[in-house]
């Protein structure tokens, strides 16, 4: 019988496989075919540091039940060996195609077998010269333990022979130097990394010592947050120490070069604590994070693709800001739209000598962010200015805790957040008065408030001043400010509170109208759908005969295509130049259509443990473009994958005349409104 639910994180392991296979496609230039790789390891390594971490925990501590899909802790770890291993050997071919190709245009990397008389002379110099001063070599004796290796370090373990006995040493790769080193002697463009230096010249390091072996190797630790809130007076504090603390976290993965010398890696694996099953054997270059750092010469032409510059629309250069939205309901659809217009919106509102109030949430902001600056300006100029902030937006607390602080100095009123909940809705809400009566202005979107991911993730934004949208946005903050346990709105639905039900009925009414003999339809898109209740409704929806298309970037433990299950649902993932981040639900209604935006994905900790927000696309002329996104989505067979009953993932086929690619589709259209927009887009569907 087949299991009605995939396993979370198999299926995870499926969508960086996903993004791991972009970098074959010889379509793309090779430069970003090495950031795919370098994203597949980037991804790897927070699954690790927080997922496999969680399942290490569980089977430490005896939790032995079985999940959903019918896997024990135990199972599951030793699934995600299997299959990271099988990753790794691919992802290393990958590589290898990689600087293949970079060969064939003129750049050479180097190994250290490769290391010749001349190449050896210079790197020599630049070792002395530049290297040497900065390492510190640690050596292991009963005096002095084997020395705390930082999570996600590079480093180097050698082998000693000292008074014919085997000794440890160690000494950390420094990334405060460049990974790759460019042979300035070679005719053409030479790179050697870093790391292949200092074991050149490893000698220098243990002057008068024998050293036999020496080998990279790489610690991933357990880097979630475990904080007894009880006992806190303070959050800031007592995540302040937390993120302090994460950096010693137990040992989750060892990496090791496939060649280590077998004395090295029991030592390593007796002073890590550390079990076979958590150790990865890396053939080829460790940590290809690295490749994000490579900088090929800018003369080299056709390396890498042309930056896309965001379009700036006719109303974005309209000097008042707030007679735009006025005059109409303002859409932006990130990165192809500029993000440019919502920072303005609140620049604009920080300013106006008009505006009372301004209330925002924020969960991931860029490091030099514009907002952070406008909100503190707003309060620097007497405006009431309320931020809830959320302090575990999970590896951004240190930059929230920093802004957080600076905020609070200017007198900007920060919430940290309600207890047991994370904040993750993204809502701002500008008070202005306008003819001596009040006038609200609201900003909704599906992504974070941050300039820098606004151009490379896809998100939509929803400028409103409709006086029931204010209202609501009015009743939210209150409740997430006060000690409001219940949320009581006209087109708002808010998690914990009413998210889960609002979405079931919603659910319900499509097998309703399929029952009275009408057509029912759900298309939705998300990051990850994994919710068990969720999943069982659209079963339910299926059996009833209501027709399911899903877009689902990343985890879906929903199993497609099964007869009596799930044989009305599909669904395809889109994985391509920008990260599909937009959360969009389409209920057709019996003629009558509903779309909705949120933040929040088909994930239990979306609807139960976190304050989300879904709202109408009530505008006919937006709720059509986005609708007509949707269907381009739909559509696209260049970048999309369809989710198999076996849980694998099959590319999408697709022939040279009959090519359609959401994301190209959307860079290239040009237009000045929405009716040119619509126009476009059915053109080049």
């Amino acid at each position: 019988m087949m299991n009605r639910y995939f396993n979370r994180e198999l299926s995870w392991l499926k969508f960086n496989e996903r993004v791991l296979e972009q970098a074959v496609d010889d379509s793309i230039p090779i430069l970003e075919r090495f950031k795919f790789i370098s994203i597949f390891s980037s991804n790897l390594d927070e699954f690790f540091m927080v997922r496999v971490a969680s399942i290490r925990e569980q089977i430490i501590a005896g939790y032995s039940v079985e999940d959903d899909s019918g896997y024990f802790p135990e199972e599951v770890f030793e699934s995600i060996k299997e299959k990271v291993t099988k990753l790794l050997s691919r992802q290393n071919e990958i590589t290898l195609e990689c600087i293949s190709e970079l060969e064939n245009k003129g750049i050479r990397i180097l190994e250290r077998k490769d290391f010749t008389g001349e190449i050896i002379d210079e790197l020599k110099e630049y070792f002395n010269g530049i290297v040497f001063p900065v390492l510190t070599p640690m050596a292991v004796d009963f005096g002095r333990p084997f020395p705390f290796v930082s999570n996600k370090s590079l480093n180097i373990v050698s082998k000693l022979l000292i008074d014919e006995q085997f000794k440890l040493a160690m000494v950390e790769v420094p990334d405060v130097l460049d990974r790759f080193i460019r042979i300035e002697s070679a005719k053409t463009p030479t790179y050697v990394l870093l790391e292949d230096v200092i074991i050149q010249f490893i000698d220098d390091l243990y002057i008068g010592q024998n050293v036999l072996s020496s080998s990279v190797f790489r610690v991933t630790r357990n880097a979630d947050l475990n904080l007894m809130k009880d006992d806190a007076d303070d959050l800031l504090i007592v995540i302040e120490e937390a993120v302090k603390k994460r950096r010693w976290g137990d040992a989750i993965r060892l990496e090791i070069e496939a060649g280590v010398d077998a004395w090295i890696y029991a030592e390593l694996e007796k002073v890590l604590k550390i079990e076979k099953n958590q150790v990865y054997r890396i053939c080829g270059m460790m940590d290809l994070t690295g490749w994000f750092s490579f900088k090929p010469p800018k003369r080299i032409k056709g390396l890498k693709s042309a930056a896309y510059k965001p379009r700036k629309l006719p109303f974005m250069n309209k000097k008042n800001i707030f007679k735009t939205i006025r005059e109409d309901d303002v859409f932006i659809h990130n990165p192809y739209d500029s993000f440019d217009f919502v920072v303005d919106f609140i620049k604009k509102a920080s300013m106006d000598s008009s505006v009372l109030a301004i209330k925002q949430t924020l969960y991931r902001v860029s490091g030099d962010s514009e907002i952070i600056k406008a909100l503190a300006n707003a309060a620097d100029r007497g405006k009431q200015v309320t931020v809830l902030v959320e302090l575990m937006a999970r590896f951004d607390e240190e930059n929230n805790i920093n802004w957080a602080k600076k905020l609070e100095k200017k007198g900007v009123h920060v919430i940290y957040g309600i207890y047991g909940l994370k904040t993750h809705s993204k809502i701002t809400l500008v008070v202005r008065r306008e003819n001596k009566k009040i006038k609200r202005y609201v900003h909704l979107g599906t992504g974070n408030y941050n300039d820098v991911t606004a151009k490379l993730y896809t998100d939509m934004h929803y400028l409103t001043c409709r006086e029931d949208i204010g209202t609501d946005a009015t009743i939210f903050f209150n409740m997430v400010s006060g000690f409001t346990s219940r949320m009581t709105t006209q087109h708002f639905s808010v998690s914990p509170y009413t998210l889960r039900e609002d979405f079931y009925k919603l659910i319900d009414k499509e097998i309703q109208n399929v029952k009275d003999g009408n057509r029912g339809l759900i298309v939705a898109k998300m990051n990850s759908l994994v919710d068990k209740g969720i999943v069982d409704k659209l079963y339910e929806a299926s059996n009833a005969g209501v027709e399911i298309r899903l877009i689902v970037r990343g985890i879906c433990t929903l199993v497609p295509g099964v007869a009596g299950m799930s044989e009305k649902i599909t669904v395809k993932s889109i994985i391509g130049e920008f990260l599909e981040h937009s959360r969009i639900y389409y209920f057709y209604n019996n003629h009558h259509p509903k779309i909705y935006l949120s933040s929040a994905d088909w994930m239990t900790r979306n609807l139960n443990r976190r304050i989300e927000l879904l709202f109408p696309i009530t505008d006919k002329k937006i709720a059509e473009r986005i609708h007509l996104i949707m269907d381009l989505y739909m559509m696209d067979n260049a970048r999309s994958w369809k989710l198999m009953q076996d849980g694998e993932y099959k590319k999408s086929n697709k022939s040279k005349k009959h090519s359609i690619c959401a994301h190209e589709t959307l860079k290239n259209l040009v237009y000045e409104n929405n009716e040119e927009f619509v126009k476009s887009l059915k053109g080049s569907m």
